[in-house]
């Protein structure tokens, strides 16, 4: 086959149009500029600067320029920027960023239409052009870039062929911004020095208002993304000059945009009480494996060229045989040189395929780095870079994610080598995604080890952030600009900064002065106030970094027992609360429920006389929210004692309620929605009523038990009975004794349902209705007294509270959820904000007041989380009369502006009726009676209530007031005492340091800990 002319079949050809789609790959627009940034970075520059050129007669307005002073191309070079997905950077031990020969084109065509490119090297002078706008207004579908080459001290051009030379020359000041050779040889003029690559983009790409995507007339010192609010924006998704500023994780070129130089960071360095972890792990192979295949094949083209090779010598030494000339033995040497030559290739590739798959075979180890960002703690997640370039930011991990405190402000660092993980061409995530899950997966594991072992939690998070000026309980809010604060963080992160000469990084020591101290653009060692870094020829100290290690917890069999007996009770409760409370809201939901069950044993429904269908439940009794009762509250009588006391409890008969039930529907004509909650009840009757059309409210409804008219019930489909007792609040009841109604009036089909609503307030109503007999029960019980609501009510204030928790002799922080009056104390149900899920429940009990639970600050309002607000759970429900009585109009049937004032005065009148002080003058029966303009004039306070409220109101910012003045006096008193401290011990520090010339001390604990030996030693 290699005999074989390809010459006469189709090629592949590539259209101007890919240009445009291979930029699309570019969805973060920094990116794209930061592909030019690394080309650089691989060229070995020492320096870049990016700036920008205003030009109005452009698209845009300006020109984006990129210059190094790299190790610059010559024109076989630069040809090959023009050739897609070729790199000579390719290869797997190789620390380049670049790897698919891509990077240029895609990102320059994805910030302009068009770029030119001025490269130097050795003696030679290269242009490239590469311009959508000549293809499109020229008509030309193929790809074409003008090259052209000239001496870098003659200026003459290199070049075989002039007329192309000159065709070159002629497209570039036609369609460059640069219009005459004058204009081209001052482009290679700023590139100083013999090497280096200036890259110009033009006819830049715009927004929908015609605006430029890039933003530089707002800042001259950077580069910002066009109409992006600061606001809950990331400052690196804003603004290039914070992007380039942690492009890299060991910076070592200076990037200057628009003359000012990046302050770039080196994050480990920039962070409190840093970590390290080693992690090794055997499950990062895709990238290895495609390593090894391509490393085999390899090996085998190369050993059948090697064997070939042998073949040919073999047989040119058997067909020469005793031909001895000198002709005949120059050939046969060059075939067995070729031949061994071959053959060491071929050693070569086979020990390079042993090694690689030997390789595969071990774990891949990496170093996970945490610490906390005290300078502004919102901006905290995982930074993931790839041969030391920034591919994901601020992605959350491990406890992070739960949205609590715990692990809040805490920012780790990790490098993946090419071999672990293969970024996609964008550089803006990574290709393997099933792999990247599992490093994000051990990075939340190691974080929660970093969390444990700097102990921020034990200690109290809120006093934390305190100590270093985060007096806002809103998470986002920047630390306070006092001087004393930015002194406390300045202490504990010593400045790194980098010499503009040697570009190595250096350590300053902490120095009150330098607290607000801004460092000039050409920082040099000589600066550095430590005689031992003074001088570029001092060598680069190291960081130290402490290191940490996970330690997976080990499980005996009987803790593994118990922790599963907790699960279970913890699903036990869950499913014991949604039981308590199953809300039916529809037909749909009713249907739900079973059908098959009775509320009496079978016999006893076989000889009991069948009775006729009861008349609707009245809907005061429906619409009624089934809540547990407080734990004083009497429940309902069984079945049995229910028989017993229906012959004692004969003051209201069937045709009595007959009577009453006809005598609402003649007052009312209001249609009404409800809703029937069912409820567990621990008596032994259990029923749920189910009516299928809505009923009217009335409030004169057990007034007048006699009346002439018969009622017509509505047609309704039998109710099904559930094992289940609808355990209302009914807000109206005069007597503490039981009282049972039967109805046994038979009564005809008609359309509408009616409502009973006259009862009285504080009382507990069981409905039971007989699937057979169709018998209503109701029974009315009391509820707890005045002082048990009290204590309820204040008790549920403390929802939302911010508490510590000691589980197993540790901390947790979390909120109050749910609020439960026992028969000694009160119990809170905790929901902690982050706990490991192997060893501690997410939530759990705990009686107020114990020594196990203590107070947090409470958050603010503007901090709190919608989960903190809301009632999360099924808690125990407060027994307030505002539930008592839900009146809702129907707004999708028929209704009048008559009957909505009707329906609001109503409301009114129940409210008094049910918040009325109890020293008010007015009776609740005067109530009752009054009119609707009575109503409208009558007062909502007692006389003197409004006084009184103002007299506390006054009392209260008096005391503020004192508390306030005294807070800032002791805030004064501890300044001056932390400035003295700190005037002693540096006094301290250079007493020592004149006694013994070659002491380190550089934090104050570090010199605390030193005197404190010197002090044991003396001892």
């Amino acid at each position: 086959m290699s005999c074989v002319s390809y010459s006469s079949l189709n090629r592949a050809q590539l259209t101007f149009e890919y240009l445009h789609t291979n930029s699309t790959t570019h969805e973060f627009l920094f990116g794209a500029l930061a592909e030019l940034v690394d080309n650089a970075r691989d060229a070995d520059a020492t320096r870049i600067d990016i700036y920008t050129e205003r030009r109005e007669d452009l698209r845009g307005g300006f020109m984006l320029c990129f210059l190094d002073d790299g190790t610059g191309m010559d024109s076989n070079e630069a040809a090959s920027v023009i050739q897609f997905g070729k790199s000579a950077k390719r290869s797997p031990e190789s620390t380049q960023i670049g790897q698919y020969g891509n990077g240029l084109k895609s990102g320059s065509m994805r910030i302009g239409k068009d770029f030119i490119l001025f490269t130097k090297k050795n003696t030679t002078m290269t242009c490239l052009l590469l311009s959508r706008t000549f293809h499109e207004e020229e008509g030309i579908d193929e790809v074409i870039v003008p090259l052209p080459t000239w001496n870098a001290r003659s200026r003459e051009p290199v070049t075989d062929n002039m007329e192309k030379f000159a065709i070159e020359t002629e497209l570039i000041y036609k369609y460059s911004p640069f219009k005459s050779e004058q204009q081209v040889m001052e482009q290679f003029n700023k590139i100083r020095g013999e090497k280096g690559t200036l890259v110009v983009i033009f006819n830049l790409k715009l927004m929908d208002n015609g605006e430029p995507e890039l933003d530089v007339t707002s800042d001259l010192q950077d580069i910002q993304m066009a109409e992006t609010p600061p606001e809950g924006t990331k400052p690196e998704r804003r603004s290039f000059r914070a992007y380039a500023a942690v492009l890299y994780i060991d910076p070592r070129m200076r990037i200057f945009i628009n003359g000012h130089k990046v302050q770039t960071k080196r994050l480990s360095c920039c962070l409190y009480k840093p970590r390290m972890y080693k992690y090794t792990s055997n499950r990062f192979k895709t990238r290895a494996e495609q390593e090894v295949k391509k490393a085999e094949h390899m090996a085998r083209i190369a050993e059948e060229k090697a064997r070939e090779a042998e073949s040919k010598a073999r047989a040119l030494e058997l067909r020469l045989g005793g031909d001895l000339t000198r002709e005949s033995r120059v050939t046969l040497r060059q075939v067995q040189n070729s031949a061994i030559t071959m053959r060491r290739e071929a050693d070569v590739k086979k020990r390079i395929k042993d090694a690689k798959q030997r390789a595969l075979k071990e774990p891949k180890e990496l170093n996970f780095i945490f610490g906390v960002n005290i300078e502004q703690r919102e901006l905290d997640g995982m930074f993931i870079y790839n041969c030391s370039r920034l591919i994901k930011m601020y992605e959350k991990v491990g406890p992070q994610l739960e949205g609590g405190m715990a692990c809040g402000g805490v920012v780790g660092v990790v490098d993946v080598p090419y071999l672990v993980l293969e970024p996609t061409h964008n550089k803006q995530d990574f290709a393997d995604a099933k792999e990247y899950r599992h490093l994000l997966k051990a990075m939340g594991e190691h974080l929660a080890q970093y969390w444990k072992d700097v102990a921020i939690a034990q200690k109290g998070i809120i006093k934390f952030w305190d100590e270093f000026g985060y007096l806002s309980a809103n998470w986002n809010q920047p630390p306070s600009s006092e001087l004393r604060y930015k002194r406390r963080r300045a202490m504990e992160i010593p400045t790194t900064i980098q010499c503009d000469v040697c570009l190595k990084w250096r350590t300053l020591p902490f120095q009150l002065s330098s607290v607000e101290k801004n460092y000039p653009d050409t920082w040099v060692c000589s600066m550095n106030p430590d005689p031992e870094q003074d001088r570029c020829e001092a060598a680069e100290q190291k960081q130290k970094v402490p290191l940490g290690t996970l330690k997976k917890d080990l499980k005996s069999q009987e803790e593994k027992q118990k922790q599963l007996t907790e699960k279970i009770r913890q699903q036990q409760e869950k499913l014991e609360a949604l039981q308590k409370t199953t809300p039916i809201r529809s037909q749909a939901d009713l249907k739900k429920l079973p059908l098959e069950v009775t509320t009496r044993p079978a016999g006893e429904s076989q000889t009991r006389l069948q009775r006729p269908r009861s008349p609707p439940l009245p809907d005061v009794i429906k619409n009624a929210p089934s809540r547990p009762p407080p734990p004083a509250t009497p429940l309902p009588r069984s079945v049995s004692q229910l028989k017993k006391s229906s012959s004692a409890c004969s003051t209201v008969s069937s045709p009595k309620l007959a009577s009453i039930l006809s005598k609402e529907e003649a007052s009312t004509s209001r249609t009404h929605h409800h809703t029937v909650t069912a409820g567990k009840s621990n008596s032994t009757s259990k029923t749920l009523a189910k009516t299928a059309t809505a009923t009217k409210p009335s409030t004169a409804v057990l007034q007048n038990p006699k009346s002439p008219r018969e009622i017509p019930s509505s047609k309704t489909a039998k109710a099904p009975t559930v094992k289940k007792s609808a355990t209302v609040k009914c807000p109206q009841a005069s007597t503490t004794r039981k009282r049972t109604l039967y109805t046994t009036e038979e009564v005809s089909e008609g359309e509408g349902e009616y409502k009973k609503e006259k009862t009285k307030r504080g009382k507990f109503v069981a409905v039971k209705e007989e699937k057979d007999s169709s018998e209503v029960v109701v029974e009315l019980t009391d509820s707890a007294g005045e002082e048990e609501l009290a204590e309820l009510k204040k008790a549920q204030k403390d929802k939302g509270l911010h508490v510590e928790v000691r589980v197993n002799k540790e901390w947790f922080t979390g909120r109050v959820t749910a609020v439960e009056m026992g028969k000694h104390a009160v119990r809170w149900k905790v929901k902690f904000d982050y706990v490991p899920t192997d060893t501690t429940p997410r939530d759990r009990w705990v009686e107020k007041g114990s020594e196990d639970v203590r107070l947090m600050k409470p958050p603010s309002p503007e901090y709190q989380t919608p989960d903190t607000q809301q009632e999360e759970g099924v808690v125990v429900a407060e027994p307030s009369t505002s539930d008592c009585v839900r009146i809702e109009p129907d707004t999708t049937g028929p209704s009048s502006n008559q009957e909505t004032v009707d329906l609001l005065v109503q409301i009114l009148r129940n409210c008094l009726r049910y918040f009325l002080p109890p020293n008010f003058p007015v009776s609740k029966k005067e109530l009752s009676s009054m009119s609707s303009e009575g109503l409208l004039a009558f007062p909502l306070y007692e006389v003197g209530l409004q006084n009184l409220c103002n007299s506390y109101q006054t009392r209260a910012d008096a005391r503020a007031k004192a508390c306030e003045e005294s807070l800032r006096n002791s805030e004064r008193k501890l300044k001056e005492t932390e400035e003295k401290l700190q005037k002693l011990r540096t006094n301290i520090v250079a007493l020592l340091q004149k006694v013994q010339e070659d002491i380190d001390i550089n934090t104050d604990d570090e010199l605390d800990a030193y005197i404190e030996d010197l002090i044991t030693k003396g001892d």
